[in-house]
């Protein structure tokens, strides 16, 4: 069920002072991979992971409505989430840039359904993409993970707009 709540009141702060408190919260960095019609990967930086719900055991994640990959993730099937370790911001970087092959170079192997897990990441999920939820310049991803795999380390951080690789500054 999908209820709306009654507009918020007037705000009293920009969309820049917005972004600048959302820093402040320490998120984990993810990459989001799946595969293309022609069967080319795609992949993609996100900090925007949450878990759900353990029974099922449900994700969340979010992606831009104006991101060139939305059709592609909504219309596939299954997606794999790959949390980043420490000292992989490299792939945090390369996943976010515009540059054609955004797996050049980068270490994977292949999930049950064929998606590409990044090698050495500190864990991942692979996700029947179950539900999709457009709210404000977003669309709220839900998957029903059907596998996981843990690789205990620290996690890669990204806070106040720079990656740390250990929790404390």
């Amino acid at each position: 069920m999908h209820t709306l709540s009654p507009r918020a009141e007037t705000r009293e702060f920009d969309q820049s002072e917005f972004r600048q408190a959302l820093s402040q919260f320490a998120t984990g960095v993810t990459v989001i991979t799946t595969r293309l019609a022609g069967g080319q990967f795609l992949g993609l930086t996100a900090s925007s992971f949450n878990s759900v719900s353990l029974e099922p055991p449900l994700i969340l994640w979010s992606l831009g409505n104006a991101a060139n990959s939305l059709p592609v993730f909504s219309g596939n099937s299954h997606y794999v989430v790959n949390v980043l370790a420490a000292g992989q911001d490299w792939l945090a970087e390369q996943f976010a840039s515009r540059r054609t092959d955004r797996f050049e170079g980068v270490d994977y192997t292949l999930s049950r359904t064929g998606l590409p897990v990044i090698s050495g990441a500190a864990a991942w999920f692979e996700c029947h993409n179950r539900s999709r939820y457009p709210e404000g310049d977003h669309v709220i991803f839900v998957g029903e993970v059907e596998h996981c795999e843990i690789n205990p380390q620290a996690p890669l951080v990204y806070h106040s707009g720079r990656f740390l690789h250990s929790l404390s500054k």
